[in-house]
């Protein structure tokens, strides 16, 4: 029988222990790949003490362990090694087919993580903690609520895949954010029936805002985004029929100018009905219209809303019109317009007011360009006592 192999302390050492010259202990193993990987430690046990001027780490035993849970479970113990930007950037990779923004976001959160000690650390390292110490210093940089949201929900999807791919075995961003930092968005409100009224007629007789006039009866009429209303050009409008179609939106960004893109969702390409508000709104647009500076971006003229510089308005300059509107219309109004007040209130109320009114959930869902229905069901939370018990009236009936 062949002697067993001892270390300097006179211990017998497994199977594929070994223990060097300068004193540091090694275990020789096979990985999932069947290629051969060795660990090293100072201590073979935890109760060995550390050499002095060595760093200290767990012993050789304890990696053992975990390697062969590793190994028993196929984890990939090279993935599992990749730091927190790595796989962001492998996740970003296998994804690639994305919008111009949806780039720009994952651009913007790859250097959060570059920024923050959380993007070099492996993944498997990472603990539940440690993301929602993440979430914590993300609020201290000053991020809101929802940008913290989206960019944990980008993670989560991340290491998710990391889990698919046998590199670990938990995902540590799946928790819920409002248990760590808290939830402090302004929530979207609709315009009552009253407050529309009123802010359509403010903005009639306002010298400044009554040219934006129809551009808000539009919205508060079909429901259009911001930019698919920016969008909107001669081709669009079916008068004969009363129809909008809807198949593109228009958007601008400080690298690349304007430029054409499909609606948000698959969805989203739809026709909207015209109502005699907004057919009257649209017609009066089009008399109105100022000459266009730009005739073509990516296969498209006749835009209806221009600039004073003939150039198509775009979503940023109806957030600051938007902004100017409440403000001046909040200082002579005793009721004032909702806090988060921006052309996306508009739409919200539309959807709201034809919830209230009872219409097919289904056939709300297309008007408004939903691809889950769960959207659409959403607003039927805004129905009111009157709403409520009307309907129960007219089921009674």
């Amino acid at each position: 029988m062949s002697e067993k192999r001892r270390d300097s302390k006179n211990r017998i050492l497994r199977s594929g222990e070994s223990q060097r010259k300068d004193g540091r202990y090694a275990y020789k193993y096979t990985d999932t790949f069947g290629k051969v990987q060795f660990a090293y430690a100072w201590k073979l046990v935890p109760t060995d003490k550390t050499p002095a001027g060595k760093r200290d780490d767990i012993s050789l035993r304890e990696k053992e362990k975990e390697i062969q849970k590793d190994l028993a479970d196929g984890i990939d113990p090279v993935g599992k090694k990749m730091t927190v930007c790595e796989l962001y950037a492998k996740q970003n990779r296998h994804r690639g087919n994305v919008r111009y923004n949806t780039t720009k976001g994952r651009g913007r959160l790859m250097k959060l993580l570059e920024s923050d000690k959380l993007g070099a650390c492996p993944i498997n390292s990472v603990k539940p903690s440690d993301a929602k110490e993440w979430a914590l210093r993300m609020k201290e940089r000053g991020l809101s609520y929802k940008t913290i949201s989206n960019d944990k929900r980008s993670l989560k999807a991340a290491f998710y895949t990391a889990i698919q791919d046998d590199c670990i075995r938990k995902n540590p961003f799946d928790f819920q954010l409002n248990t760590v930092i808290e939830d402090d968005t302004e929530p979207k409100v609709p315009l009552t029936p009253e407050q529309e009224e009123s802010l359509l007629s403010f903005m009639q007789g306002d010298n400044i805002y009554r040219k934006y006039y129809d551009e808000v009866v539009i919205l508060l009429g079909t429901g259009l985004r911001i930019s698919e209303l920016c969008g909107l050009t001669d081709a669009d409008l079916d008068f004969d029929n009363r129809i909008i179609n809807v198949d593109h939106q228009l958007l601008r960004s400080a690298e690349t100018g304007y430029y054409i893109e499909k609606p948000k969702t698959q969805s989203g390409c739809r026709q909207i009905p015209m109502s005699e508000k907004v057919q009257e709104a649209l017609r009066r647009a089009l008399k109105n219209r100022r000459r266009a500076k730009l005739t073509d971006i990516d296969g498209y003229s006749g835009f209806l809303f221009l600039n004073r510089n003939g150039c198509p308005r775009t979503a940023t300059n109806y957030d600051g019109i938007f902004r100017g509107l409440a403000k001046k219309y909040n200082k002579c109004h005793e009721q004032a317009l909702p806090k988060v007040m921006t052309p996306h209130t508009l739409r919200h109320t539309f959807c709201t007011n034809l919830a209230n009114a009872g219409m097919n959930p289904k056939a709300l869902q297309y008007i408004m360009g939903h691809s889950n229905i769960t959207m659409t069901l959403n607003y039927y939370a805004h129905a009111t006592f009157a709403s409520a018990k009307a309907e129960m009236e007219r089921l009674a009936a």
